[in-house]
């Protein structure tokens, strides 16, 4: 990571972030700056003791975000990017069970984090971005973001350069799995690790210096995060959305020629084409149009730039390529965006794997597939069963520089999830075809992965129901709504019937189970919330130990 936060200066003058204030004022800083940040704010880290430790960073995405993340790698030590959607008592118990020594936080913790460093087990050093003014006076656990660079501007000026890169098979980043603190695993990657990644994005991706790009997937995602260090060792333009609701004014004002997505919002992106259209009348002229420009490509006239112009200018003008990943996406948006002028390239990763594993190559994409193997890695099928197509199908399993360490004081789902020959199973379901191409068709485990690409545990949220005293037992799984196909997560429930007076007023008993799931959802984060219930009145069926035949449930 040394030279990673070092070669950035040969970009120089060009633009690396564009980005907005607190105050929304709009800035830019250069690769030559953000290269010296970089290095001030790991001479910071070693000012403070903190050269070598364990540094978490949680917040919205920032410039400050990055610089504390490669800052932290590149002065000897371990990032651990954090969820900041998670409730304080969790981050807690996640920074604790991670051993980490400091945390950088974004102004949304100022108030939760203020005591932490006093009464939190390993935490001793707290780096707010934007502290409240007077908050870090006379507190010696506390040092502002802005006074650890000055500390950093200090020893730069005295000659600090970054120490000499150690093993690339060290410990250096902790990423913890979604669930509760008993249910996540910590990831553990090695440097050698996260550049095998950013390294086969780079030589895979359809990506340039002449690209811009909008960045507004959350940062702490080993995706995003993956894809943003790929974007500046393009020395490509990023811009940071500062919001989800200004999402289409700011592609609008970036005008990005390429984003990287989770399938929510390529079906939010289509959506909205078909609604304003059909709000102006349009709708049909425009699918009128979409059948022309197949025909007219297919004697090799492109007019999609000028007929779809109206389209494309809802996100900026310039947008002509999108690298999906995440979760599943539906093959037919392929071909609809391919008649705006817009090409989506599939990718398949997992954290475990730093977490690129396939990517469709944009000069030879296959519909339905995620592509072959990048470049780090090699992926084979354990083989199952020959499926209808002639292919063998069965779990996907992968080795390379990507694949992670291992599972951090779990050395028993460690071994769980290696073969005796050393391949890391990715408890996905597929094939490959003759030219290397993997299709994914289902997952090994029961995990539902949600639009956004954030993986949900069905085991938390039963656990969570099962606090209900309207619920008697519950299975939690994934169905898809027919309209759009997007996921809805569903609660499959029993009633505790003997807590009703009239057992057999089933109106009654389900709009009192809806009323406790609904003042259940307001304490879970957005993706965790049950959307839909669908009632039984007959027991599950059960193993010999009375647990739940999950696979039973239709």
């Amino acid at each position: 990571m040394q030279h990673f936060a070092t070669k950035l200066e040969k970009f120089g003058n060009r633009t690396a972030y564009r980005y907005f204030d607190r105050q929304h004022n709009l800035l830019s800083i250069t690769y030559r700056n953000l290269a010296a940040k970089f290095k001030q704010q790991a001479a910071g880290y070693t000012a403070a003791g903190l050269a070598g430790k364990r540094i978490a960073i949680i917040g919205e995405t920032s410039v400050e975000w990055v610089c504390s993340y490669v800052a932290a790698i590149a002065a000897g030590g371990i990032a651990i990017p954090m969820d900041r959607e998670l409730d304080v008592q969790q981050i807690e118990g996640f920074l604790e069970f991670a051993e980490a020594d400091a945390i950088v936080y974004s102004p949304l913790f100022n108030e939760k984090f203020a005591t932490l460093a006093l009464r939190h087990p390993t935490v001793k050093v707290q780096i707010p971005m934007a502290p409240e003014k007077g908050s870090t006076e006379n507190a010696a656990h506390i040092i502002s973001y802005d006074k650890l660079m000055d500390m950093g501007d200090d020893l730069v000026r005295q000659g600090y350069e970054f120490p000499e890169p150690g093993d690339p098979d060290r410990m250096t980043e902790m990423l913890f799995t979604s669930g509760t603190t008993g249910t996540s695993k910590c990831v553990v990657l090695s440097e050698k690790n996260i550049l095998a990644a950013v390294n086969a994005a780079c030589e895979t991706v359809d990506f340039s210096a002449d690209d811009s790009i909008v960045s507004v997937l959350p940062i702490h995602h080993t995706y995003e995060l993956c894809i943003m260090l790929a974007g500046l060792n393009y020395g490509m333009n990023i811009a940071i959305n500062d919001s989800l609701k200004h999402v289409l004014k700011n592609f609008a004002l970036f005008k990005p020629t390429g984003l990287v997505l989770v399938p929510l919002f390529v079906s939010t992106m289509n959506k909205r084409i078909w609604e304003e259209a059909r709000k102006g009348g349009k709708d049909k002229v425009l699918k009128a149009l979409t059948k022309v420009s197949f025909a007219m490509r297919g004697v090799r006239i492109d007019l999609r730039k000028q007929l779809f112009r109206q389209v494309t200018q809802a996100f900026g003008g310039n947008l002509n390529k999108i690298v999906c990943g995440g979760a599943p996406l539906n093959p037919e948006l392929v071909g609809i965006f391919a008649e705006f002028g817009i090409d989506i390239f599939e990718g398949y990763g997992i954290t475990e794997c730093a977490p690129l594993i396939a990517v469709s190559p944009y000069y030879a994409p296959k519909k339905g597939s995620v592509g072959p193997a990048v470049p780090c890695c090699e992926v084979r099928i354990d083989q199952d069963h020959r499926n209808d197509k002639g292919f063998w199908e069965g779990e996907i399993q992968v080795k390379g520089d990507n694949v992670m360490l291992g599972y951090y004081k779990n050395p028993e789902e460690t071994a769980k999830v290696f073969t005796e020959d050393g391949w890391f199973c990715t408890g996905d379901i597929g094939y490959m075809d003759d030219d290397g191409y993997i299709f994914i068709t289902g997952r090994k485990k029961y995990v539902i992965i949600s639009d956004n690409g954030k993986n949900v545990f069905p085991e938390e949220i039963e656990e969570y129901l099962a606090t209900l005293d309207a619920v008697a037992e519950s299975v939690v799984v994934e169905r898809k709504n027919p309209e759009d196909g997007s996921v809805v997560l569903t609660a499959v429930i029993l009633p505790q019937l003997d807590q009703f007076e009239d057992p057999k007023d089933h109106e009654a008993v389900e709009a009192a189970v809806w009323s406790q799931v609904k003042k259940l959802n307001r304490k879970l984060v957005s993706y965790k919330q049950i959307r839909a219930i669908e009632f039984r009145y007959e027991p599950f069926e059960k193993t010999t130990s009375k647990k739940i035949k999950r696979h039973t449930v239709r």
